[in-house]
Formats: C-alpha cells, structure tokens, sequence
C-alpha cells in the first residue's frame, strides 16, 4: 500500500479504522453507480480481501450495502438513502440555498452549485441548478473535490483561519488543467479577501469559469471559517461581458444567505 494512499492516510488518522474502511467502501459503491466484486473493491482501495469481505458484509446487516449472489456483486442499498432523507430534512442550507441557485443559473445561463467546506480536507456538492441552455456544465449532488482547489479553494484559503504559508504542500497536491503559480494562486487569494469573491478563470478547468462566494452559518464573521459557498460555473468567453454583474449577485446572494443561517 503507498504511503500516499488516501485510504490509508485515513485509517491511520482515524480511532476508528473500521469506519473509516466502511466509509471509503460506500464512497467507491456510490461513486462507481455499478456494482463491484469484492476483489476489485479490495483491489481499488488497498484493502487486504478478507478485511474488504468484513467490511461488506457488517454494511450488508445495516443495509446500507446489498450483495447480489447470483453475481457475487455489492451494491449501494436503500439504508443509504434513508441515511440521506434524514440529513437533508434538517440540513437547512440547501432550503435557503436553492431558490438562489436557480435564480443566478436562470439569470446568467450557467450551472449553479451549494457547496459545504469541510476544513482544509474536501468539499462536497449538496445542492445544484441549472439554466435549462443547450449546453451547460454540470456535476452531481454528492461529489467530492479537495478543499483548496478552484474558486471555492481560494475562499478557503482566504477566509479561513490558517497562514497561507502553511497551505503550500496541499496547493502542491492539487491537480488543474493550467496550474496556476504559487505566487499568483496567493495573489488571488488576497484579491478574494478584498472582495469577497473568488474567480478560477480557466485554470481548474482549461476555458471554464468558476466564481464562488463564502457563506457562514454563524454570520459574516471573518474570524470564523466559511461553512459553505456559492458557486457559478460558465465557459469563460460567455461570462467575459457578464463577469462583474455575477461576480456582485454571487457576493450579494452570500451575504443575505449568511444573515439567514445565522438567525
């Protein structure tokens, strides 16, 4: 197993590794969407077969996990959805979030997402929209990406509380189709301070825009962490003429969104 493997990295930090195996087995079943053979799941996440077996079979008993015998195949189950029925029926972002999603999307004729930042870890997507236009960008409810990468990364970086330098080995890490310097990436995060807005101007995604706007549960205060963020997405030569106008409705729908999650 290679010491840069995210699984074990996990297991290793965790104090409960058995959960952190079971979590990493439901990551790959949802992320996949088809189902896997024991062997090819053990084989994608370095996990000695046997222990990958266990695993399964424990997510099999709370029916998170369904297991095929006629394939010898594992799937996601219908515990998993039950898990997220009760998650979103108290998750009170996504109610405040959507009409503003659809709102920009409709307005901008771009693809609109709600993200929820966890630390200096991930981001995952939790609510989207998009304008109805031929072509659109899209992702999923669900994905993950590292936490520092594109607009959101630079909100992160610009209004958490970290020292930019500390943040280097983890910018290093990240994958984009144009890296940007390190030099420009922290010259853009002290423009998103200022602001209150970030722009990845095709570097994540070479001719995709992405604009994000941090949004904190506890209000605007900068001494706390943003707890989610607005994000807009549109190929860049569209939103050139547009950029300023979305740039202040993004700021403005993350600003009023705050208000409410803080009341």
């Amino acid at each position: 197993m290679s010491r840069s493997d995210p699984l074990e990295d996990a297991v290793r930090a965790s104090k409960a590794p058995a959960i952190a195996r079971a979590a990493a087995v439901l990551r790959l079943l949802g992320k996949r969407g088809t189902p896997m053979g024991v062997q090819a799941i053990a084989r994608e996440l370095n996990l000695v077969p046997s222990t990958c077996l266990y695993v399964l079979r424990a997510l099999v008993t709370e029916d998170l996990v369904a297991f095929d015998a006629d394939t010898k195949r594992y799937a996601l189950d219908a515990g998993v959805l039950t898990l997220a029925r009760a998650w979103l029926r108290r998750y009170q972002f996504n109610d405040l979030a959507q009409p503003v999603l659809d709102r920009v999307a409709r307005e901008f004729g771009l693809t609109t997402l709600g993200v929820q930042i966890f630390g200096l870890d991930h981001i995952i997507v939790t609510a989207m929209s998009q304008s109805g236009q031929n072509f659109q960008l899209s992702t999923q409810v669900g994905s993950r990406f590292p936490a520092l990468v594109s607009a959101t990364g630079r909100c992160i970086a610009a209004f958490g509380d970290h020292e930019i330098a500390d943040l280097k080995p983890r910018f290093e890490a990240l994958r984009w189709d144009e890296a940007p310097s390190w030099e420009d990436w922290c010259a853009q995060v002290a423009e998103a301070r200022e602001s209150g807005v970030a722009v990845d101007a095709g570097h994540y995604i070479a001719g995709v825009t992405v604009i994000a706007a941090p949004v904190w549960k506890t209000g605007q205060e900068r001494r706390v962490a943003p707890s989610h963020a607005l994000v807009a997405i549109g190929i860049g030569a569209a939103l050139r003429s547009d950029l300023t106008s979305l740039k202040t409705a993004l700021a403005t729908s993350a600003r009023s969104l705050s208000e409410q999650l803080a009341t």
